[in-house]
């Protein structure tokens, strides 16, 4: 009598244990983001309104309005400088950090308490570290004020709250300070995937430190850089908890960025919710746009080079075979 062994498949539970991600992404996650486009074509008002119609004379009436109000365009303008001012010093400072951490020549003791050090910012709450902030700069009793008048440096108190300048500065600060730690951590695994053959190479040749992290660490980072250019773009595009916990987008709109006025558009009195769906879907195309102009500047031109002669080598080896068949019939 035979028996006919049958092969035990375990991929049904990969399945069962990836339902409770599928339900919860699609319950949390697409079905707002689809009601959230499909609302800025409507007349959505109010908290408490059940009946809503879409637009039927000009679907993009409140698209329009979101682009023709001037708050909007000073909360644009707001979150596109505060991000350039944080990014700046976060992506230098990164990456001086990750030759710091990754130099071949220098050992450094302690690298793993250091690293605890620079990312510890990156794990309080944005919500914690704007509110330590302004009792920090608070005015006119604050340590910063105390320290600035007790040394000299300054006459009498500044309020730094009430100064648009200032009050940028510091946010900007504060997106720097929380996150750059983390940059800092991602450019380190980039490089530690870099082949140490590489490094070993360019020592024998005698290149040095700075000749080594300008023309390997760099270049083999392009996609880590990528990924971390992107992702701040997204966050910085996004920065809601710091500029509405530190001073709810003052003094004078200074701090106003485009997530704290999308909430006081739909929650904070207004209740506009087609609007607040409209600058959504408007900062979304933003963030669309600019990822895929960074994508295309940082793209692979050797790689895409590459690719392209090895089509062609394919093309003309193919149409040399078709040609040696075609003299073989003959």
């Amino acid at each position: 009598m035979k028996t006919k062994l049958k092969g035990i498949s375990y991929s049904k539970y990969g399945y069962l244990f990836s339902i409770p991600f599928v339900v919860a992404f699609l319950i949390f996650t697409l079905y707002p983001t689809i009601f959230t486009a499909t609302l800025g074509f409507t007349d959505r008002k109010g908290l408490i309104q059940e009946n809503y119609h879409f637009l039927k004379e000009d679907i993009f009436q409140n698209f329009k309005s979101v682009l023709e109000n001037e708050s909007f365009k000073t909360s644009l303008k707001n979150t596109i400088m505060i991000w350039v001012m944080n990014f700046i010093p976060q992506i230098t400072i990164a990456l001086l950090l990750t030759a710091w951490f990754t130099s071949h020549s220098n050992e450094i003791k302690g690298k793993g308490f250091f690293k605890v050090v620079f990312y510890m910012p990156n794990i309080i709450t944005a919500a914690t570290v704007a509110i330590l902030f302004k009792a920090i700069f608070s005015y006119p009793k604050g340590p910063v004020n105390d320290i600035l008048v007790s040394s000299g440096l300054l006459d009498s108190e500044y309020f730094f709250t009430n100064s648009r300048t200032a009050s940028r500065l510091i946010v900007a600060f504060i997106q720097f300070w929380t996150w750059y730690g983390n940059t800092m951590i991602v450019l380190v695994s980039g490089v530690l995937g870099i082949s140490p053959d590489i490094y070993e190479a360019a020592e024998i040749d005698g290149a040095n430190g700075v000749q080594t992290f300008f023309r390997i660490t760099i270049p083999n980072l392009k996609t880590v850089l990528l990924y971390t250019l992107v992702t701040s773009l997204v966050g910085g595009l996004n920065m809601y908890d710091i500029p509405k916990v530190f001073l709810n987008g003052g003094p004078d709109s200074a701090t106003l960025t485009t997530s704290v006025f999308i909430y006081n558009q739909a929650f904070a009195g207004s209740y506009i919710y087609n609007r607040a769906a409209a600058a959504s879907m408007i900062m979304w195309l933003v963030i669309v746009i600019c990822s895929a102009v960074l994508f295309y500047l940082m793209r692979d031109k050797d790689e895409i080079k590459l690719n392209k002669q090895v089509k062609k080598a394919k093309k003309e080896a193919r149409m040399v075979a078709k040609g040696g068949v075609n003299e073989w019939r003959l």
